[in-house]
């Protein structure tokens, strides 16, 4: 099929571009020869079947995986970065589908885990971490009946908040990967999820979104960029194009 890419978006405004990633877990070949550009503000939605590689570059992205060939560009600049910390570090945030968060544990305290705000003695000083995260939650415009329950009782769309929430106070990225935000969760839920993101975008916050629901896509995402077998079938802006062409893409037909 080949990679037939429509070069599309502002180069000059080029945030993160990944060039010729190759990445083979032993006999299967994930990626082959994967160039992307994510642009300044912007949502690029990565879209794929099942097996596409969307997972696995963004963990290449992410520093979880170590690709076999190809460079990433942070802007202009080359960056090699050879773990998750280092990503971070770069302004680099990822959100994955399990959320990393702790559920017997209260909101405060999943924001602030590893990061801790102490007083005297090394003691926890509670009272500020809920006022910063308080803080932090409005912010984002992040609505929460109680700071003090425990996550577990959240509901699939206010975990996803808090995750989300977690990345951008502790880290202050400009780039987050985010893989299934959506996935199941109910209308109501996904659509607060998806105003998150567009918060997110509007506060100048790049974002790779990986996700099945095109109508989802449709919503949030400036342009798309899909996979098919480790290769990039084609990219291309949100409003000129179709669900029926990225499909086609998505199937390998075009």
């Amino acid at each position: 099929m080949g990679n037939r890419v429509d070069h599309v978006g502002d180069v000059k405004n080029c945030l993160l571009e990944v060039r010729g990633i190759k990445k083979r877990f032993g006999g299967i070949l994930a990626l082959e020869d994967v160039s992307l550009k994510l642009l300044g503000t912007e949502v690029l939605a990565l879209l794929g079947d099942n097996g596409a590689g969307k997972s696995t570059l963004i963990k290449v992205i992410s520093g979880a995986h170590q690709p076999d060939q190809g460079e990433i560009y942070l802007w202009g600049k080359k960056v090699v970065i050879t773990n998750p910390q280092t990503a971070k570090n770069l302004g680099i945030e990822t959100v994955y589908q399990d959320l990393a968060l702790f559920g017997v544990l209260d909101i405060p305290t999943n924001l602030f885990m590893g990061r801790e705000i102490t007083k005297h003695f090394g003691l926890l000083n509670k009272k500020r971490m809920k006022v910063e995260t308080e803080s932090a939650l409005q912010n984002l415009k992040i609505k929460l009946q109680s700071l003090t329950e425990r996550v577990k009782n959240l509901s699939g769309g206010q975990q996803h908040a808090v995750a989300i929430g977690r990345a951008v106070y502790l880290s202050k990225p400009k780039i987050i990967l985010m893989d299934e935000p959506t996935a199941g969760l109910g209308a109501k839920e996904s659509e607060k999820v998806l105003e998150l993101i567009k918060e997110l975008r509007d506060q100048e916050i790049s974002i790779i979104l990986i996700s099945h629901n095109l109508e989802h896509v449709f919503e949030v995402a400036d342009r798309a960029v899909v996979l098919f077998s480790g290769t990039v079938a084609g990219e291309k802006q949100m409003k000129q194009t179709s669900r029926t062409e990225l499909v086609q893409m998505m199937l390998g037909i075009v």
